[in-house]
């Protein structure tokens, strides 16, 4: 099936005019040299796909320890900022858009590949029932340090210094990942977010900080320059939501005034998938479900219920021209696992392009 043309049909978002509606999802692909910092390879890698309507770089650790994997980029050194501009300057060069989405592991981080001494840091001091993946293989989930209210309010700071260093380096704007398990993720859920204090408790509690996030960031870069992902009844990581639908209504009503550039939303397959839409004021990002839909026809279906922007995964990843195998519906490469998370060039930027 040929994708529909509405999905190659220009379109705003924020202060930039996006050629196509696809998205590079951001995928972590554990590249970065081993202090976090982008490296040639990487700006190689996304200036290949730069025909993306817009490109959502992987997810990059604001501070130390909310580093997701060994080789996992961040954003709070020089040596960050500069290893990033390559990379903005590489995809602009090739005509292309970039955000950048900052994301902090939460109690998905592990000793393993932090700062010596540092434990991760979670909404409450209580341990995922999942595996982490460590440069000795996967190992359970460490029990995490419960961040004290002073640690939240340094931790919005760290959010907006790396949103900073990001529109310095270049980058047309961030995503805040409040998605997939994750640290913003972890103080929406119920099973993660035990506190009794105004971060957590009821709904308002549990919105309140990938809200305070979001509003510092805009009012600091612009709320042109801001997205957020959500992704409501992920269980990864071991997130229980009792009433995603209660949640992540209160969220959206409460992220519209801000007026940033785009939601990321992971479609549910339920009642919350046309309520995000009739809430957010703004272009609407989505992540089509099922996954293993035929790519086309998904992006069909997400477009005619109200999206403005469709994301890929691996079929970027696989084919660096997908916008225009897409718009002829030529054969896509397949995604091969070797060279999925770490290595070099192999799995990586040797993707055939037609």
């Amino acid at each position: 099936m040929r994708a529909p043309a509405a999905l190659f049909e220009p379109t705003r978002l924020g202060d930039l005019t996006l050629p196509n509606r696809m998205v590079m999802a951001p995928m972590s692909r554990a590249r970065a040299d081993a202090d976090g910092t982008p490296g040639t390879l990487m700006a190689d890698y996304y200036a290949q796909r730069a025909s993306a309507g817009l490109i959502v770089a992987e997810g990059t650790h604001p501070v130390a320890v909310g580093a997701i994997g060994p080789d996992a980029p961040g954003l709070f050194t020089d040596a960050h900022q500069d290893g990033w501009a390559r990379v903005a300057d590489g995809v602009h060069a090739a005509g292309g858009r970039v955000f950048l989405q900052l994301m902090h592991a939460g109690r998905l981080a592990h000793p393993d590949f932090l700062p010596e001494g540092s434990l991760p840091v979670a909404p409450s001091a209580m341990a995922a029932d999942a595996p982490v993946y460590t440069p000795g293989g996967r190992v359970p989930a460490v029990t995490p340090r419960a961040l004290t209210d002073a640690g939240i309010r340094e931790l919005i700071d760290d959010f907006v210094r790396s949103a900073c260093r990001a529109v310095a380096a270049g980058l047309d704007g961030v995503e805040i990942h409040a998605a997939n398990g994750y640290l913003l993720h972890q103080f929406l859920a119920e099973n993660a977010n035990l506190r009794t204090d105004r971060w957590g408790g009821d709904t308002e509690g549990r919105i309140r900080l990938p809200v305070a996030i979001a509003r510092a960031v805009a009012d600091t870069v612009g709320p042109h320059r801001v997205g957020v992902r959500i992704s409501p009844s992920n269980p990864f990581g071991d997130l229980t939501e009792a009433d995603p639908y209660g949640t992540y209504t209160a969220l959206v009503r409460a992220l519209a005034p801000l007026e940033i550039a785009y939601l990321h939303h992971g479609e549910t397959g339920t009642e919350l998938d046309p309520a995000v839409r009739e809430l957010w004021p703004t272009a609407l990002m989505v992540t089509p479900l099922p996954a293993d839909r035929d790519k086309p026809e998904a992006a069909a279906h997400s477009l005619a219920r109200g999206a403005d922007l469709v994301s890929f995964g691996r079929d970027f990843l696989a084919n660096p021209d997908l916008v225009t195998r897409c718009r002829i519906g030529t054969p896509l490469n397949e995604a091969r696992r070797t060279g999925f998370y770490g290595g070099g060039a192999q799995g990586y930027t040797d993707y055939p392009a037609l």
